[in-house]
């Protein structure tokens, strides 16, 4: 299903077009939850500190990119894919490369509003072991922490 799509490190030229993903997927999968930042924000953030500073993974397919993964040590921080690539292994195929990249396990956090995102961590393993009432977020949106361990 993802064949075609190619996984590579983002470099600074990229910066755009993930953060671009990064709003596109934001808006489908999370049309409830209210933004901390307005697009120029987030297209600055990915620009300035996101793709410099952390471990920043794109997929590429036709050489338009179709999804992000951020890690951070053992934390899988973000992970957002182009609506029309939902479905489609590309998600599966970060997952594989997050627990290759952190094998000693990762946890993350996503909205409790977002039961796709839940489905889809819980089928590749992770289990919930936290829920909050979204205070320690931008968004004051209730989370809840997911972990993997091998």
């Amino acid at each position: 299903m993802s064949g075609g799509v190619v996984l590579r490190r983002a470099g600074g030229p990229d910066a755009g077009a993930v953060a671009d993903v990064w709003l596109r997927s934001y808006g489908a999968a999370l049309p409830t939850v209210v933004r901390a930042r307005s697009d120029d924000e987030v297209r600055a953030y990915f620009r300035d500190v996101v793709v410099p500073e952390r471990e920043t993974w794109l997929a590429e397919a036709d050489g338009r990119v179709v999804g992000v993964m951020v890690l951070a040590e053992d934390v899988l921080s973000q992970l957002y894919l182009d609506p029309a690539w939902r479905g489609r292994g590309v998600g599966d195929r970060f997952v594989a490369l997050a627990k290759e990249r952190s094998p000693r396990g990762l946890t993350l956090w996503t909205f409790q509003v977002n039961k796709p995102a839940h489905r889809f961590y819980e089928r590749h393993g992770f289990v919930a072991v936290e829920s909050t009432d979204g205070s320690g977020n931008e968004e004051r949106e209730p989370d809840v922490r997911y972990v993997w361990r091998p």
